[in-house]
């Protein structure tokens, strides 16, 4: 097969993508040099990656939210389909959350942003490449890690899933939704209970280092290799490459300290009471049923099965931001 400068994968069934890929498809149609490949289901994303080794593109491009991102960095790591070449990668801002695309400086127009990363892939990329750690995720039922940058749990991850299955089926606006999901949390964390509600948190271990330990019901659980989280905050940490933990204890004035620090950039400035900050090259989850997002995929931890995160080798990433 020919060399492309680009290789698309793309999920139609990611939110953005429903309005936005007629557009997409026109774009690569004028582009002969962008070779485009469509998955509907995270089980294909291996053989699309396996194809797409053949066309040995410059730039890997993943057009989806953060679920699509995850099942192919995980493939990227653990299928072995480019050796040891494996292409920097880019992120389109498509989907429900976009956290991945937000480190990286994708925002606005996703058809802005491919148009971008075709000029940035037709010169000399090294100005535009970031390294990027990545978390490594295992457990008893998983042969092989899972690979993300962004997990939630807890209080968080209830919240997730409360999105998922009671908000966005009601079709509003990404925005929309958010909003109704910050209100509902608010009222379950002041003590208002309810079937509209999201599940309160349960009790969970969260061992950080080998003798560090967290015990508790979090409001918010959330690891990470990114720059940036939720509401554009960064979390300051001493080191770089470690896995950076946050974990806000489920009380209404722990939930406040914390959500004040991250609109003022504070996270990890300063010990507040409730808001831990911790970074380590290894943690662990354990508790009862306790579920756990990584990038959009839901992981399940339980009683002497913990999920272990560990620290993946680093990719390059195309970062549009200067």
């Amino acid at each position: 097969m020919r060399k492309a400068r680009i290789a698309l994968l793309s999920n139609p069934r990611s939110t953005g993508n429903i309005s936005q890929l007629p557009r997409i498809r026109a774009f690569c149609a004028e582009h002969p040099d962008i070779f485009h490949y469509e998955v509907e289901r995270a089980e294909q994303v291996g053989d699309a990656l396996r194809t797409i080794a053949l066309v040995r593109p410059k730039v890997l491009v993943i057009n989806g939210g953060d679920g699509t991102a995850q099942a192919a960095l995980t493939e990227l790591v653990n299928g072995g389909h480019f050796g040891n070449d494996l292409p920097p990668v880019a992120v389109l801002p498509n989907g429900k959350t976009n956290l991945i695309a937000l480190d990286l400086g994708a925002q606005g127009d996703p058809v802005e942003a491919l148009r971008r990363l075709h000029a940035i892939a037709s010169g000399e990329l090294e100005n535009h490449l970031v390294a990027r750690e990545l978390i490594a995720l295992t457990n008893a039922g998983r042969p092989k890690p899972a690979i993300g940058m962004f997990l939630g749990g807890a209080g968080l991850a209830d919240t997730m899933l409360y999105c998922r299955e009671k908000i966005y089926p009601l079709g509003l606006p990404n925005g929309v939704s958010h909003v109704i999901a910050a209100v509902a949390v608010l009222f379950q964390l002041f003590g208002l209970t309810g079937r509209f509600l999201p599940a309160k948190p349960m009790p969970i271990e969260v061992r950080v280092r080998r003798h560090d330990t967290l015990h508790g019901k979090f409001g918010l659980l959330a690891v990470t290799t990114l720059e940036r989280l939720l509401l554009n905050s960064e979390l300051r940490t001493d080191r770089t490459g470690s896995l950076k933990l946050l974990a806000v204890e489920h009380r209404s004035s722990s939930m406040l300290r914390g959500l004040v620090a991250a609109m003022k950039g504070q996270l990890g400035r300063k010990k507040l009471d409730g808001v831990h900050v911790e970074e380590a090259d290894e943690i662990s989850i354990e508790g009862a049923g306790s579920s756990v997002f990584l990038d959009g995929e839901m992981f399940q931890a339980g009683i002497g099965d913990p999920i272990r995160l560990t620290r993946s080798p680093p990719l390059s990433f195309v970062r549009l931001a200067a």
